[in-house]
């Protein structure tokens, strides 16, 4: 009786635990597939794939949660320690209402998150029509000739600008490019930083109507500017193309429903966050970029571009378009080094755009504007503003008592702007009400009626100024004007997810890209407030819980890789890419090395690698690989002792992107030490090595990770992603920092920044530390070998119909 009482325990305890439902296979089908291979056991499988010289025996030590409940317990727990106050802190994050509809049949939809990148367009007809739909919301409403479907935010869309307009600078002797000191400070900082490596000098303005064009082939503005001024650009546009300057403007897209757009002032790229188009906040992504320019510069945008096509029965199809700019084609000639962007998010957006149609964007951007005119005109009863003339934020001159101010607001569980002793801001939202509003009046001794005020207004030069006003239409397109009840954006939504193959219909063996359950207790967390609605901003004692999550995250992630400090700023695999990349070359100017600038990278390589090299100043030289698909290791011999005295780094992928265990990985890092450079793992296949072997103890130095891929986050249809990088101690003092980062020391050797908010996309942090947690130690190590146990089962299967191009040597 007992014996049976302590199996009924066994078998209830193994169906309460995470791992029983992540991994498809049972015991029984394992122990087939083990025969098929001719293993006896998943140990010998691992002896026979792995080298042994790399090969842990030892599991992580990450205890695993009992059951699901209790991680929705700790994360629900989590979330509560975050104070989710009213924020108005503005620099192009903003609260906004998510259509309900949206968030159910769209963010919480497999069928929209679980799908990957449309390259195989007969199976994303779906979401590649929403991702048009994205485009041309942009294009209406910048008023240029082309968009693409996202970058990763406004931040790196900078900078992707920049780069552009140095390409098609028509005197190539120029190396300067101008930025107005009130850009978005996060934004001038990410430019900051990717200029370097180019040689491109930064020069900031604050003057305006004072501009320096002498050696300069671009300019940055903001628009509105970040304290809320609306500039009169069309003369400063146009001073700058008698100059032979290309023309950036950062804008805010639901200004442009009230504003004239810079389009329609000859600007040459437009770009910004559509975040405020139904994204929550999530203390700062992930959210959906965008990037608009004219026609004449399309073969050089950044990214992703979705076109229109006909198939073999003559009827319309989507398809991504111009492929030849990307990396995947171009490598190191690419135009950018973006891979994975926001797919997802611009989806969101887009969804929202044809939810609320044009009458409903404006409708909703009149009601911003309004109340911001309210909350001016009563302000400036007792202060002065910076600015008549804006659309939905005020900078206040607080008579130097500025932190007098946020810290009454702050006991009112409202957040406001801190600029200096002088002036604070205050953003104002979809969400803002009129109550609000007054609330907002009390924290500086103000009392209205507030529709005594509205009606004073009819008659008041405050605002947006008539010059500066929309008159063109926008969101023509029938789309934009067919789904207004609830019921028809459901099916619509739901007739788009049908066209598509994603994870809940079929399996996605997509090579590097491993494509695994994004579990449902995983996901629900994300929508939590205390996640949701955090902005990135914030005092730091307002997000207890996401800083902890971080913490600990960023430490199982070190204990997996074996490395000694991890930073989760960048967005994307490629972010990761180009982050390590600057921390190596950081690393090596600061030991006065700046001589090294060669970056080996083998020929089987993802194309990211060598265009992030690019980014990074570094020249790529090729190594050519063997027969069995390995580095050529007399290749690498001879060409790192060529280059000994200018070697940066070797980009390495672990197993190659030819699906093999390197034998001579760790004799592969020994020849690029001993000529002085550093080893960067490309993490694309790190779900081959989780719990079985850790990259910092084979030789590598730093090395990214794809949390969207390796840990559960899902990859929405090419984006979202983040990808932290992970270094040895060596190289912790170099990683990413951030302008508004608290902790950030004076002692820093920081290369600088990489994306637009310190935790980069943090609100889906909380998925990848949920699966770890949930999976354990034991459980990631068995992931990890069943997935090779499966990939060389289906090998096997196969061998009698198609050629095994590689196999390790043991086949």
């Amino acid at each position: 009786m007992n014996t049976k009482k302590q199996l009924n325990n066994k078998i209830m305890k193994e169906f309460s635990q995470f791992t029983y439902r992540h991994i498809g296979s049972n015991n029984k089908d394992q122990d087939l597939m083990l025969k098929e291979i001719g293993c006896k056991s998943l140990n010998d499988l691992l002896k026979s794939t792995l080298p042994n010289n790399i090969l842990q025996n030892e599991s992580l030590d990450i205890p695993a949660l009992d059951t699901e409940i209790e991680m929705l317990d700790e994360m629900s727990t989590l979330s509560r320690t975050n104070k989710s106050f009213k924020s108005y802190i503005g620099m192009g994050y903003y609260n906004n209402i998510t259509p309900s509809v949206i968030h159910r049949n769209m963010i919480q939809d497999p069928g929209w998150y679980t799908a990957y990148t449309p390259y195989q367009p007969e199976i994303s007809q779906g979401r590649l029509e929403m991702l048009m739909n994205f485009q041309q919301l942009i294009i209406d409403m910048t008023k240029l000739d082309v968009a693409n479907a996202s970058l990763l935010d406004e931040g790196t869309a900078a900078a992707e600008a920049m780069t552009l307009c140095f390409r098609h600078a028509l005197d190539k002797k120029k190396n300067t490019y101008l930025v107005h000191s009130l850009c978005h400070p996060q934004t001038i900082a990410v430019i900051q930083t990717r200029a370097i490596p180019l040689n491109i000098k930064i020069k900031l303005f604050n003057e305006i109507n004072e501009l320096d064009l002498k050696d300069c082939f671009g300019i940055l503005f903001q628009y509105p500017d970040t304290f809320g001024h609306l500039s009169n650009l069309e003369n400063l546009i146009k001073t700058c193309h008698k100059n032979k300057t290309l023309v950036c403007v950062a804008t805010d897209l639901l200004s442009l429903a009230l504003l004239k757009p810079p389009g329609e002032m000859n600007a040459d790229v437009v770009l910004g966050n559509s975040q405020r188009f139904g994204t929550p906040l999530g203390f700062g992504g992930p959210h959906a970029a965008f990037f608009a320019t004219k026609s004449e510069f399309m073969r050089s945008i950044p990214g992703r571009i979705i076109g229109v096509s006909i198939d073999k029965r003559k009827k319309i199809t989507y398809r991504m378009a111009l492929q030849t700019r990307e990396q995947h084609i171009r490598r190191d000639k690419a135009t950018s080094n973006i891979c994975t962007s926001q797919a997802l998010l611009a989806n969101v957006s887009a969804a929202y755009a044809v939810y609320h149609g044009p009458e409903g964007i404006k409708a909703i951007a009149k009601n911003i504007h309004k109340k911001t005119k309210v909350l001016a005109y009563a302000i400036k009863t007792k202060f002065k503003i910076y600015s008549n003339n804006f659309f939905d934020t005020i900078v206040i001159h607080t008579n130097n008592m500025s932190n007098r101010y946020f810290v009454k607001a702050l006991n009112e569980s409202i957040n406001i702007r801190f600029i200096d002793e002088d002036r604070v801001g205050i953003s104002l939202d979809e969400t803002t009400s009129k109550k609000d509003v007054l609330k907002l009046l009390t924290v500086f001794g103000i009392e209205i009626k507030y529709e005594n005020i509205a009606k004073k207004l009819e008659n008041v030069d405050i605002g947006i100024l008539k010059e500066k006003a929309r008159t063109s239409s926008y969101l023509e397109h029938p789309i934009f004007k067919k789904y207004r009840s609830e019921t028809e954006m459901m099916r619509y939504l739901k007739k788009l997810a049908d066209k598509d193959i994603a994870l809940n219909r079929a399996m996605m063996p997509l090579g590097s890209c491993t494509m695994k359950l994004n579990a449902a207790t995983e996901l629900i967390p994300i929508a939590y407030r205390g996640f949701a609605r955090i902005h990135p901003f914030v005092p730091m004692d307002q997000v207890k819980g996401y800083l902890k999550l971080s913490e600990d995250l960023n430490k199982m992630l070190s204990h997996i890789t074996g490395f000694d400090q991890v930073s989760v700023q960048p967005n994307s695999g490629a972010q990761g890419e180009y982050a390590g990349l600057m921390t190596i070359r950081a690393y090596l100017n600061d030991q006065n090395q700046r001589n090294r600038n060669i970056c080996l990278i083998p020929s089987s390589s993802h194309g990211t690698n060598p265009a992030s090299a690019v980014m990074a100043g570094m020249s790529v030289v090729v190594i050519k690989c063997d027969d069995n698909g390995n580095v050529d290791i007399k290749d690498l011999q001879m060409k790192a002792s060529q280059y000994s005295d200018t070697l940066a780094a070797l980009m390495i992928t672990y197993p190659s992107t030819h699906g093999v265990f390197e034998q001579e990985i760790i004799k592969i890092c020994e020849i690029i030490h001993s000529n002085g450079g550093q080893c960067y793992l490309d993490g694309a296949n790190l779900n081959a090595l989780v719990g079985l072997a850790k990259p910092a103890l084979f030789g590598i130095d730093v090395c990214h990770i794809n949390l969207h891929k390796t840990f559960c986050i899902p990859h929405g249809g090419g984006g979202p992603g983040v990808g932290p990088i992970a270094v040895k101690k060596h190289l912790s003092s170099y990683l990413p920092t951030h302008i508004f980062d608290p902790f950030k020391s004076e002692k820093t050797k920081s290369f600088g920044t990489v994306s637009s908010t310190h935790w980069g996309s943090a609100s889906i942090l909380p998925i990848s530390y949920s699966y770890i947690r949930m999976m354990g130690g034991l459980g990631l190590r068995h992931a990890t070998t069943i997935a090779l146990l499966h990939a060389n089962y289906i090998a096997k299967r196969l061998t009698s119909y198609y050629p095994i191009l590689y196999t390790g040597q043991n086949n």
